[in-house]
């Protein structure tokens, strides 16, 4: 689709400047100009009195050429030759989509040494797995992985690439829908089939979190998206699965890395590793003071948890914003959740309420937080807290 200005009606009345929510139409020399900020919303159009600015679907030839994509793909992220759970999550939530869509599920998996990887995408759910593999790829280098990726989709043509909406993934997905020229629909939470058109239909959160968009990408292949951590469950590996192993020979030169990687530097410790945690410890602003926040680290330590923080602690300069959980934070996903002073907003429980189990403890017997509980504990987390690690403590050295 595309805005047309059509010149000869144009008087540069203003009426389409005045509109236009994004400030993409200036006036210039008595007519209208559509610069590079426009994101085909519609606005002018139906704002212009004379019919000067039109809405142009693209032509039956580019709709043609998206017949030509196939396959559903998933990029397996890895580092140090360990694929990132999200991977194996998308796979799970992919083998859905690809049943729906009719179409053949691929994993794609890029580094060095990565036979284990490339059985555990087979046994996920994987039909084909595309492999480029050398030593330029041992660890996550932006060019090296931006030039493979991009040949694989040029070569191959999928109809939808997912990634996980990580660090690396946030990184690498904007860098390939640019080079191959479509869409990106980032951080998602619910992936779904549009009934009506079939295309994959992505919910995120939109407006900080206030309400849920879902996005179709009707013109442009493929249709790419970064999916959350832990919005997902991982399926249970069928390893007598078996699948096409498809092994493409790197194109990337030396020349193409602008960076070397001169060390790695570990700051984020196991206990803010929420994503992979399997008991998490989290405080909100019912701890009161930044100080208090001890003795949730206290407990966390003594579980051998990760320490999370609701919007609230984060924003109010508490906790840095690695810790939060919540829709602008982290999705996660672990068996158990302790939820320490935190009055349970919706933004909170979009990113924690798939945990096996939740642990609330709150002086407010009100609190939304219990609704979601398996466990709830009305007091004081100053005198509770302690009094748990002191317990669990106990257990441990018995």
């Amino acid at each position: 689709m595309a805005i047309r200005l059509i010149d000869e009606k144009c008087t540069g009345c203003g009426a389409c400047e005045s509109q236009c929510p994004f400030g993409a139409i200036v006036i210039d020399d008595c007519k209208a100009c559509i610069t590079e900020s426009c994101t085909l919303c519609g606005a002018c159009v139906s704002a212009c009195p004379f019919e000067a600015i039109v809405r142009e679907e693209d032509s039956p030839k580019k709709t043609d050429e998206n017949k030509d994509y196939r396959g559903l793909w998933v990029f397996i992220e890895q580092e140090n030759g360990q694929a990132r759970s999200v991977s194996f999550e998308l796979l799970g939530e992919g083998r859905k989509l690809a049943n729906a869509m009719r179409q053949d599920l691929a994993a794609v998996v890029i580094g060095d040494r990565v036979e284990t990887l490339i059985r555990e995408a087979v046994a996920s759910g994987a039909d084909k797995v595309y492999v480029v593999e050398g030593p330029e790829y041992s660890h996550y280098d932006s060019d090296a992985y931006t030039t493979a990726l991009t040949d694989l989709v040029n070569t191959y043509r999928p109809n939808v690439l997912l990634l996980g909406a990580t660090i690396n993934g946030r990184d690498l997905g904007p860098r390939v829908a640019c080079r191959v020229e479509t869409g990106l629909t980032a951080d998602c939470t619910e992936l779904g089939v549009d009934a009506e058109t079939g295309l994959v239909a992505w919910t995120r959160p939109a407006f900080g979190g206030n309400i849920m968009a879902t996005i179709l990408c009707p013109n442009h292949r493929p249709q790419m998206g970064t999916v959350r951590p832990n919005v997902f469950k991982r399926p249970i590996p069928d390893y007598s699965r078996t699948g096409e192993i498809i092994r493409v020979p790197s194109k990337v030169k030396p020349a193409d890395l602008r960076t070397t990687l001169v060390n790695v530097v570990n700051a984020c410790t196991a206990a803010c590793n929420l994503e992979e945690a399997e008991i998490i410890v989290s405080g909100g602003r019912g701890m009161g003071k930044p100080e208090n926040f001890q003795v949730i680290e206290q407990l966390a330590q003594v579980l051998g948890a990760a320490v999370g923080a609701s919007r609230a602690v984060v924003d109010a300069g508490w906790m840095p914003h690695p810790h939060q959980v919540g829709q602008t934070g982290k999705t996660v996903s672990p068996k158990i959740y302790f939820a320490c002073g935190i009055s349970g907003a919706v933004q909170h429980l979009a990113g924690m309420s798939s945990s096996d189990i939740i642990v609330a403890v709150n002086k407010d017997p009100e609190a939304p937080i219990f609704k979601v509980a398996d466990f709830g504990i009305v007091g004081d987390v100053l005198e509770i807290l302690p009094a748990l690690t002191k317990e669990f403590e106990k257990r441990k050295q018995a």
